[in-house]
């Protein structure tokens, strides 16, 4: 999408929320194979502007993108018209899977594993790891759930993603130490390696940001079956802030 149309749906929205229009809500229809390749992954989302739509949306192997285009369409619904995030970005790229290569998955180590009724989703992206998790109904929470992201590394380009051997025993996104990464205690502000000036960081929430004129409240349902098949369903709603 370019910046300009990007801007009218962002400022479409922020129209809607000062207007108090009911309609508002963005409602989300998520499935994803976590473990290999299916074909019937997708996301669906609705919103309260016409045409920020996705109807089981899927990977298109041959442009590389979404086929409906849902992932740039979706970006207006993230940011405020100032730019600022109104959801948690580890949420968003979760969701991104469903419109993503397997290779994706697998760059970016995704796991999700099941603990009792709770649902952890982890993986690492351009260096960031990113976490979330369900409370013990298997409901995500917003804006305010159970959302964590720390930096452990770093990409260059196309290449790769590197990550401090204080997370990774090889420096690879595949050999990640998850219990290090979510652990306090396990040193920060040092350099990933020697050819790159990026230092890891502590443990942050990952809430979007906070002086949004917005953010997406509610609880969305999320399951995951013995054949690790994920989805997410439910309905978010702005609310100013």
């Amino acid at each position: 999408m370019k910046t300009r149309e990007k801007s009218f749906f962002v400022w479409m929205l922020g129209l809607y929320l000062a207007q108090g229009i009911g309609a508002q809500d963005l409602n989300i229809d998520f499935r994803y194979n976590c473990a290999r390749s299916d074909p019937g992954n997708y996301l669906s989302y609705t919103s309260a502007i016409r045409y920020i739509e996705a109807n089981k949306d899927t990977f298109d192997a041959v442009s590389g993108a979404s086929r409906q285009n849902s992932t740039s369409l979706f970006a207006p619904l993230e940011t405020d018209i100032m730019g600022r995030a109104t959801i948690s970005k580890g949420f968003r790229g979760l969701l991104l899977f469903a419109v993503s290569s397997d290779e994706t998955r697998e760059e970016d180590n995704l796991q999700v594993y099941q603990e009792g009724q709770v649902i952890t989703m982890e993986f690492v992206h351009r260096g960031i790891a990113y976490r979330i998790q369900t409370d013990k109904n298997r409901r995500i929470s917003f804006p305010r759930g159970s959302f964590m992201k720390r930096t452990i590394g770093y990409i260059t380009g196309h290449d790769p993603q590197v990550i401090s051997r204080d997370f990774s025993a090889d420096g690879t996104a595949a050999r990640v130490d998850w219990k290090k990464v979510w652990d306090p205690a396990t040193p920060w502000g040092r350099a990933v390696d020697a050819a790159n000036p990026a230092q890891t960081g502590p443990i942050q929430t990952d809430y979007g940001d906070m002086m949004a004129m917005f953010n997406w409240d509610g609880t969305l349902e999320a399951s995951l079956t013995e054949q690790s098949v994920l989805t997410i369903t439910g309905t978010l709603r702005p609310v100013k802030r």
